[in-house]
């Protein structure tokens, strides 16, 4: 089977400003456009078979930096999570929402007023990745490479789903903004290759306060 190289979307101005963004049109900012070069110059030395992305623009704005001139396949499936009533509210008030211990500690049971189940958006997902490394595989062989860009919680569940974890667990997981993680599909099971790679280890310094034991809901602005 092919192998996957998920892509996250660089930083955002809903990132930069504590907000979630959801499925609104938000685009990336300077240190996202910055972010999708530099991804972009570790991708381009690669033989990618398939271009795949989230519809959402700031992810077609990322692969337009990261890789110009190629033209990704949309697929819906890879759409952020649908947060509904949550889009475009600040963090820090939606951790006072009685859904979000929910959200932190039973994901599986999350369903967002007037969005998604987070079990939904991990189902098609991970149904999509499926769909397409096949495909891929069929046409261009076991030994091809694809990418998918897409949004922080979705690559976590689609992760998750590969660590044979349950979705309970996938708020242990971090994709930062323009990070790389790569799974290899096997008929057997599936192999984690990378997880949350950005080449950078600056962001491993300490940021000088205490670390919520909290996940951030969309996958938050990185280090």
């Amino acid at each position: 089977m092919a192998t996957v190289l998920l892509l996250r979307h660089g930083r955002t101005t809903a990132n930069a400003g504590g907000t979630l963004a959801g499925r609104q049109p938000v685009e990336l900012d300077d240190t996202g456009r910055e972010q999708a070069k530099r991804v972009g110059e570790r991708l381009r030395e690669l033989p990618l078979s398939a271009v795949v992305t989230s519809p959402l623009i700031r992810c077609r704005q990322t692969l337009e930096l990261a890789l110009p001139g190629v033209s990704p396949r949309v697929d819906d499936a890879l759409i952020e999570c649908g947060y509904g009533d949550w889009e475009g509210r600040p963090l820090q008030e939606l951790a006072k929402e009685p859904l979000w211990p929910v959200v932190q500690q039973h994901p599986s049971a999350a369903v967002f007023p007037n969005g998604e189940a987070m079990a939904a958006m991990s189902a098609r997902a991970v149904a999509a990745m499926r769909f397409w490394d096949a495909a891929v595989t069929a046409e261009h062989g076991p030994d091809a490479l694809w990418l998918a860009c897409s949004h922080g919680d979705v690559i976590k569940a689609i992760v998750a789903d590969a660590m044979g974890l349950h979705l309970d667990q996938f708020q242990r997981l971090v994709a930062d903004p323009a990070s790389v993680s790569v799974i290899r599909y096997t008929p057997t099971r599936p192999f984690l290759v990378r997880l949350n790679d950005t080449a950078d280890l600056a962001g491993l310094v300490p940021p000088g306060k205490t670390a919520s034991s909290d996940a951030v809901v969309g996958g938050g602005a990185g280090a």
